[in-house]
């Protein structure tokens, strides 16, 4: 990770907000042959001031073996980037570069029975489709979930070390940033929106 003290945030705070407002994470592991990488939505929880990640995956694909075999594990949470012109700034002449936002978490994976699996399948439908309704958990036949939930394992994960990156042009001039939110708010696109919005907050 790009450890460059400009770009961190002294609040936990912070972090938790990143990482539930980007909880679709890529989720890494490795054995002696190769790495893996699998893409999930968690739940993220902290509770007596540690770190818990909770969710669901199908079983018998190359990554919950290799879980399996390996409980270490790396999460990614990212934002979408932002090119930054050199253009944009007083002095034109510096590099281009990427503002961006990432948060990294490495823990220990641990799968769960049938009945957490049951209940994290659950958790994560409720966050997003609501406890009530077409398409919620409560709606599913019970013939259904049994044939299916054997597929299926469900983990959490203890967070032990959590690193971060905001870059948002924090070693700019106040002139150079407000330059750039400017330029970015003009050209529109998601990422540039997102990252001119995260830089108005600590302009």
């Amino acid at each position: 990770m790009y450890d460059i003290g400009h770009f961190k945030s002294e609040e936990k705070k912070d972090l938790l907000a990143f990482m539930r407002a980007h909880s679709f994470a890529t989720v890494i592991g490795t054995t002696e042959q190769n790495p893996v990488a699998t893409h999930l939505p968690l739940d993220i929880v902290e509770e007596n001031n540690e770190l818990i990640f909770s969710g669901h995956l199908m079983r018998n694909t190359n990554h919950y073996l290799t879980f399996e075999k390996n409980k270490q594990v790396l999460i990614i949470f990212q934002s979408e980037p932002a090119y930054i012109h050199s253009s944009w700034y007083e002095n034109p002449a510096q590099a281009s570069t990427v503002n961006y936002m990432a948060v990294h978490a490495s823990g220990e994976m641990v799968f769960g029975n049938e009945a957490e699996t049951l209940a994290a399948i659950k958790k994560i439908t409720d966050v997003h489709l609501g406890d009530a309704g077409p398409g919620s958990f409560n709606t599913i036949p019970e013939a259904y979930i049994t044939q299916h939930v054997k597929a299926i394992a469900s983990f959490t994960i203890k967070v032990t070390t959590l690193q971060h990156v905001f870059k948002l042009s924090q070693n700019k001039s106040l002139q150079d940033r407000a330059n750039i939110i400017a330029a970015l708010e003009n050209r529109g696109g998601t990422g540039d929106q997102f990252i001119a919005a995260q830089m108005k907050k600590i302009i």
